[in-house]
């Protein structure tokens, strides 16, 4: 699942856009729609972004920004508690960094070369569908 956007574009507006298309898969039945945690980078670290999670009941895996950290210590006990997060399973997101380099390991895809958003669409399909089949063949 894709969301393309702009090249200039930021990261963090989209992280409630691609969380509605989510769909975890489990071993029985249909794929859930709401997964138990969502690790991003600092980026992501938004009073929105955090809300929306918090409505959804996702545990937020989201270490938080140096300056809101100074902001809310400015403002004392109205601050609001600390942000937490689980340091271990923070550490498995560098599983969709490594992810993002092997589609870019494509040239057309790192440069963008595809004049079109559809083909260039395609091109990431494509790719995340090579991917997949490589890592489903691959003997653990």
């Amino acid at each position: 699942m894709f969301i393309l956007t702009e090249g200039q574009a930021a990261d963090s507006p989209q992280f409630i856009p691609v969380l509605k298309k989510v769909r975890v898969r489990v071993p029985v039945g249909r794929p859930r729609t709401r997964p138990d945690a969502v690790a991003g980078d600092k980026a992501y670290s938004s009073r929105g972004n955090r809300a929306y999670l918090r409505k959804r009941h996702i545990k937020a895996v989201i270490p938080e920004k140096k300056d809101q950290s100074a902001n809310r210590k400015k403002r004392g006990r109205k601050g609001g508690r600390p942000v937490s997060y689980d340091a271990e399973l923070y550490k498995e997101r560098n599983t969709v960094e490594r992810l993002i380099n092997k589609l870019k390991a494509w040239r057309g895809i790192a440069t963008r070369y595809d004049k079109t958003p559809e083909s260039y669409l395609a091109g990431l399909h494509l790719r995340g569908a090579m991917i997949w089949i490589k890592d489903l063949t691959r003997t653990h």
